[in-house]
């Protein structure tokens, strides 16, 4: 597909992962509209990094409201969503919340979708619908587990998105990237978390459970999945894995940012990092056949390139002056 001067409209464009799409789009020189969640000091998250560009237009809004999202998104020829809230620690909390934002929000757009004349979406999921591994590598086919309150309200969300696809037609595909990290993740994520405790210089790393692994995908490489995704028809009506087949533990990724760092500290358990044991995932690794067979993706950045890079991004005290990090959120 031809992206120049193509209309795309992002939700979740404020965040992480949204906020490196956009970028890529922009390179791309697609027209992009750019959904921020609303709030009353016209704040726009990470897309406040982002330099003016001609082909950006951010507007602010409520994928909760679908009035909102049948006005906002016409026009557009492609929807990335992306926003969602993700955070599984505040998923026990707030359950209720996940349900709004992550299923009626998903609703919402794919009706709007539907009424604004059929848009492709691209619809992003999470690694966390398929639980701990029952086999690996994990392919599209593999049980998905609700070992979480936010793991279920994205099983629904996945199901609703389907579903439109099934039953209207809608050019629907199911984008699941496995565990993005980078510049801009939110601190309460282990790799920001780590960095942010060492470079703060604590003596000592409050780190949750050290044994999971998780298949790390540098942010970069995720959004060049999620273009790579429009670019074949054949992937419409498919749930489709992004991520780098590989898996890392948790105290691994760890040995390898103290010693990008040179950083000489010890490890301590945190109670309050640790998932309840039925609800954790303790693995995760991601095949990632489909998407090379579909689209011919094929990661860029290894783990050491990618943790050195996220590290560099970190040592830059402007970045730094934008986390809470002695403050952990969940």
């Amino acid at each position: 597909m031809e992206l120049k001067n193509k209309k795309v409209f992002i939700t979740g464009a404020d965040g992480f992962i949204g906020s490196h799409l956009t970028e890529a789009l922009l390179e791309n020189e697609c027209k992009v509209k750019a959904l921020s969640y609303y709030n009353s000091f016209n704040y726009w998250g990470w897309l406040e990094d982002i330099p003016s560009n001609k082909n950006l237009e951010i507007v602010t809004g409520d994928i909760r409201d679908p009035h909102f999202c049948k006005e906002v998104t016409k026009g557009a020829a492609i929807i990335f969503h992306l926003a969602a809230l993700i955070a599984i620690p505040y998923s026990y909390v707030a359950p209720d919340s996940y349900v709004d934002t992550n299923i009626k929000g998903t609703l919402n757009i794919c009706q709007a979708a539907r009424g604004n004349g059929n848009i492709r979406v691209i619809h992003t999921s999470t690694s966390e619908v398929y639980g701990t591994a029952q086999y690996i590598p994990i392919d599209e086919k593999h049980p998905r587990q609700a070992q979480s309150p936010y793991s279920a309200s994205k099983i629904g969300a996945d199901a609703m998105a389907m579903s439109f696809f099934s039953t209207f037609g809608l050019p629907v595909t199911i984008a699941r990237p496995f565990n993005t990290y980078g510049p801009r993740q939110s601190a309460r994520a282990v790799i920001p978390s780590v960095i942010l405790q060492i470079l703060a210089g604590n003596k000592s790393l409050k780190i949750g459970n050290l044994t999971p692994t998780r298949d790390m995908t540098f942010v970069k490489d995720t959004c060049k999945g999620l273009i790579s995704l429009i670019n074949s028809s054949d992937t419409i009506g498919k749930e489709i894995n992004i991520s780098s087949n590989f898996e890392i533990s948790i105290i691994d990724i760890i040995k390898k940012i103290k010693n990008i760092l040179q950083a000489d500290i010890s490890i301590e358990s945190d109670p309050s990092r640790i998932r309840p044991k039925t609800s954790e995932v303790y693995r995760l690794w991601g095949d990632n056949s489909l998407i090379k067979n579909l689209t011919g993706f094929k990661p860029d950045f290894s783990i050491n390139q990618g943790l050195q890079l996220t590290c560099e991004w970190f040592l830059n005290k402007e970045n730094r002056a934008k986390y809470k990090d002695s403050i952990y959120n969940v």
